[in-house]
């Protein structure tokens, strides 16, 4: 059985990076600490520090060890705090992985439900790529994860798709580019300077298929893992650039962009994913519940 107060030991000594301060903010002498250390390694079979002048670095396998002792002592004081949050009704957690190449504006529709409910919600909201946030919720730190695309078949992880609705693609230019087109939507994207999300978004394989089987051929621009930089160049005029139509008047405003034309052949799908079956988290629950009764239901 592992002994965790010398896993703590050896965390606090990693964060300090010398004996002396890490004995120190735990109170102990520098020999108690260093004879604790030296039982731990004796007890894993390996070292987990290396010495370099008068400093500790951590080995392979203490890196590793490292890692883990992080996540185990982070998921003690979410523990600590939720079991706590119980009895005093302070606001219970809500831990959501965000991916990347959803855009901040639908993110916020979706999970703004959550705070709205009776019972106070503390939000934590973890924006990485898909893959990464799929691997938090595996080891439950997160309660779930906003993506553009359901769990992969085939992953080693175990989780559930939930869908909460999908939208067209609307296209924006700004006002100076938008003078200078002749054609009507979709032709006078042929030749015209085109934004495009990045490979990571699960809408830009069937844009270009799309563009591709109208005999439309615009000239690719740029390609953007972040959607409101992508904005913000087509605000600058530099292309056209589509976005759901879910949220085609906030971008027209926020951005001072005309919207060109809108297609439903290209769709943006959202979905919700949990290591359960049925949502059971409150706050989860509320953002299915209304994002299936709201959000989508005139732009599909």
């Amino acid at each position: 059985m592992l002994n965790f107060k010398h896993l703590y030991y050896f965390f606090a000594v990693a964060k300090a990076g010398a004996i002396n301060r890490a004995a120190e903010k735990l109170h102990l002498t520098p020999q108690t600490l260093s004879g604790q250390l030296t039982l731990f390694e004796k007890r894993l079979g390996v070292a987990l520090f290396r010495r370099t002048g008068r400093r500790l670095e951590l080995t392979d396998a203490g890196h590793v060890a490292f890692s883990y002792a992080d996540e185990i002592f982070q998921l003690g004081s979410e523990l600590e705090e939720a079991l706590r949050n119980r009895h005093d009704e302070r606001p219970f957690l809500f831990r959501v992985g965000i991916s990347d190449v959803i855009p901040k504006s639908i993110a916020h529709r979706l999970l703004a439900p959550a705070l709205a409910l009776p019972d106070p919600v503390r939000m934590v909201c973890r924006e990485d790529k898909f893959e990464r946030l799929l691997a938090e919720l595996a080891i439950h730190r997160l309660d779930m994860v906003l993506a553009d695309r359901p769990l992969p078949p085939g992953m080693d992880v175990k989780g559930y798709s939930h869908r909460l609705g999908e939208c067209g693609l609307t296209f924006f230019a700004a006002p100076g580019l938008a003078a200078g087109l002749s054609e009507k939507f979709p032709l006078l994207l042929d030749g015209a300077p085109l934004l495009i999300p990045g490979e990571d978004s699960a809408v830009r394989a069937p844009l270009l298929r799309w563009l591709g089987s109208q005999d439309i051929f615009p000239h690719l621009v740029g390609e953007f893992d972040d959607g409101a930089l992508m904005k913000s160049f087509g605000q600058a005029g530099a292309g056209i650039f589509p976005a759901p139509t879910a949220i085609a008047g906030e971008v027209a405003q926020q951005y001072g962009v005309i919207p060109l034309g809108s297609t439903l052949a290209v769709k943006e799908r959202f979905f919700l994913i949990t290591a359960e079956r049925k949502i059971s988290h409150p706050a989860a629950l509320a953002v299915s519940e209304s994002a299936q009764q709201g959000l989508f239901t005139d732009s599909v």
